[in-house]
């Protein structure tokens, strides 16, 4: 039987309406492990809540029947018509992405400071589950709404009086067919109330599970010094522990009155370091700039004391990680706009917050450190030890390294640092911007390699005959790694970076170039992918100018994408910014970006977008497939059946 070619015409174009975009790809909005993070959105209202000064409890209770729910003393969500939509606000608030009331950040607004301007946190959640009900205790009433596989099923009503009382409480069934696993891990969602109650001083959180009884119930009146030294189970100080905290004024030029942050500092001699940090109470579990910011507030502090007293050994030069790597820390920032890699906010992107929180750490710091000149001395000592250990072992693998190496590529600018671990290369797509790459680089953990034109696709192509291709032998010279399989044994003594960083223009010859050079890696280098060593660089297609207004200096602000500056200027017109009020450039390529805008986007490891390159669920085989299809000579006709059937989800560039 002949086969039906599947049409493609008017009606193959699907709009996605409402909660459909989430339950069609819940991988873009939550992380699908398991249902924590969709519980944790709501408890993050609550803490705003608690944050803005409302709120002095959250309840979360684990029931009989599998589904959560998080109770708060707080105002509760309005319940009466929104002004524009005509609908309760509650249901807005549900049903609705990017609705919510944290995006009016003027004077008045709701919350002056809260996790962040997604929008679409608990319209989420009630898109990945079978069953949600909202009861909220407001204006001397009770009222009820609920809702089923996102849909509302029971319109708002109003169950009875509640004299004094206020709060919202939210009850969700996860729905499993999203989760890898449909249990929620305990022990994290303790951890994360645990320290939402130190965050809040006064504010009690609570976790019930009525399947053992057990109740587990947290208060800091104290705050984060207490919080650390449990965390680093009773290991001796070298120091007195350290808190501060450090806010903008109201007379501040460039951040907000209120932004900084607070944070308690402690040094070890050994053991395991203890790092937490928040941003206006949510977690950050993989860090972010305003982790950067305390580094470089760290560096510069204990740098400028150890020039002052003369403590630096002759040949030993101080890098941050030095000064950090004994560093235990909790910081809880307060950002007014902050910025998230990824819907699950698990690493802060806001550049502005790396100058923010350094500002503020730094100079207290000098001020402590002079007024205790032994402790000063004793943090000294123990980053001058970690750079004297770091240059030994760098020195060891430059011997190794040194007897037979191949002539290195004439247009590698090379880095200084022979640390592997902290060498990185970067593939750039032409000489024009590895020009510019060249000038904005650190150039002392920093190698370009300018690759000229578009690389051979190399998924055919015979090992022995890599070499004959020139930009496929300069790319394998200077990491320092032959061509091998991914079950051979592969002499690494030689790897010279270690991170190997595509870097290409954001536009689709520059999506053409990351695939030709994943292929060259997946195909004659899989060892590099599989021990972590490979990553492509994001750089922004448009940067948005902000005209200087008030006490607000100008602005440049980057976007990824068009998505992204939808959603830059969305919050600019929240912000009261009529359109006359900023420009629009759009890269054309990266030879278009100075030296200190492709520093600032691209190179910068603290303000960055970095991913890395795995296999993920896929696996080899799967991904190997998928390759052959896409990158195989004789796979014509099947590239042309799987284009015409996948071609309609393509977000063209044109």
């Amino acid at each position: 039987m002949a086969s039906v070619k599947p049409q493609y015409d008017e009606s193959s174009i699907r709009v996605l309406k409402g909660l459909e975009p989430v339950r069609q790809r819940p991988g873009m909005y939550t992380r699908t492990e398991n249902p924590l993070h969709i519980v944790q959105e709501v408890i993050d209202n609550a803490a705003d809540e608690a944050l803005a000064g409302h709120a002095r409890t959250i309840l979360v209770t684990q029931h009989l029947d599998a589904s959560i729910s998080v109770a708060d003393d707080g105002r509760g969500i309005p319940v009466g018509a929104h002004p524009e939509e005509k609908i309760p606000v509650v249901e807005i608030v549900y049903t609705r992405l990017h609705s919510g009331g944290k995006f009016d950040k003027g004077a008045g607004g709701a919350y002056a400071f809260s996790g962040g301007l997604h929008g679409v946190g608990v319209s989420v959640t009630n898109a990945l589950s079978t069953r949600l009900q909202v009861t909220v205790w407001r204006d001397d009433a009770q009222w009820e709404i609920e809702f089923q596989g996102g849909e509302r099923v029971s319109p708002l009503r109003k169950i009875g009086p509640a004299k004094g009382v206020s709060g919202t409480r939210v009850q969700v069934w996860p729905d499993p067919k999203y989760f890898d696993e449909r249990q929620i891990p305990i022990p994290e969602l303790a951890r994360s109330l645990k320290a939402r109650a130190v965050l809040l001083p006064g504010v009690t959180t609570v976790l019930v599970q009525e399947k053992t009884g057990q109740r587990q119930e947290w208060r800091y009146d104290g705050g984060l010094g207490a919080y650390l030294m449990e965390s680093l189970e009773e290991q001796e100080l070298v120091v007195p522990l350290w808190a501060q905290e450090g806010y903008a004024g109201s007379g501040d030029e460039t951040f907000a009155e209120g932004e900084g942050g607070q944070w308690v500092l402690a040094y070890t001699a050994e053991g395991a370091v203890a790092r937490e940090s928040f941003v206006n109470l949510i977690p950050t579990s993989a860090g972010g700039t305003h982790e950067a910011g305390l580094r470089e507030g760290l560096f510069q502090a204990v740098k400028s004391f150890v020039e002052q007293h003369g403590l630096l050994p002759k040949g030993v030069r101080l890098l941050p990680e030095d000064v950090f790597s004994r560093a235990s820390f909790v910081l809880s920032a307060k950002v007014l706009d902050p910025q998230f890699q990824g819907q699950t906010k698990e690493k802060l992107t806001s550049r502005d917050a790396l100058r923010l929180i350094a500002t503020q750490v730094r100079g207290p710091l000098e001020i402590w450190l002079n007024r205790d000149v032994e402790s000063g001395k004793k943090i000294a000592e123990l980053a001058i030890r970690a750079a004297q250990t770091r240059q030994r072992s760098a020195q060891k693998v430059e011997k190794r390294k040194s007897s037979g190496v191949a002539v290195l590529p004439g247009k590698l600018t090379d880095c200084e640092s022979t640390d592997l671990l902290r060498n990185e290369i970067f593939l750039v797509e032409g000489d024009s911007a590895g020009g510019s790459a060249k000038m904005g680089r650190d150039k002392g953990s920093q190698a370009i390699l300018p690759l000229r034109g578009k690389v051979l696709n190399t998924w055919e192509a015979e090992r022995d005959r890599l070499f004959a291709n020139a930009e496929v032998h300069d790319i394998a010279v200077a990491l320092g790694v032959d061509p091998h399989g991914a079950l051979e044994t592969v002499d690494f003594t030689g790897l010279r970076y270690g991170k190997v960083c595509i870097l290409s223009d954001a536009d689709v010859d520059g999506s053409h170039i990351q695939v030709l050079l994943l292929t060259l890696f997946f195909r004659h280098f899989p060892q590099l992918i599989d021990r972590g060593h490979v990553f492509v660089a994001r750089p922004p297609l448009f940067r948005v100018d902000v005209e200087a207004r008030a006490k607000k200096p100008a602005r440049k602000i980057y976007a990824l994408d068009e998505g992204e500056l939808t959603h830059v200027l969305d919050k600019l017109r929240q912000e009261g910014l009529k359109e006359a009020a900023w420009s629009i450039s759009r890269f054309k390529g990266l030879g278009e970006m100075s030296a200190e805008q492709l520093w600032e986007t691209t190179l910068n490891p603290d303000t960055r977008r970095l991913m890395p390159v795995g296999l993920g669920r896929a696996g080899t085989e799967e991904t190997s497939a998928r390759f052959n299809l896409l990158m195989g000579r004789g796979e014509a006709a099947a590239r042309r059946s799987w284009l015409e059937e996948k071609g309609h989800e393509v977000e063209v560039d044109i």
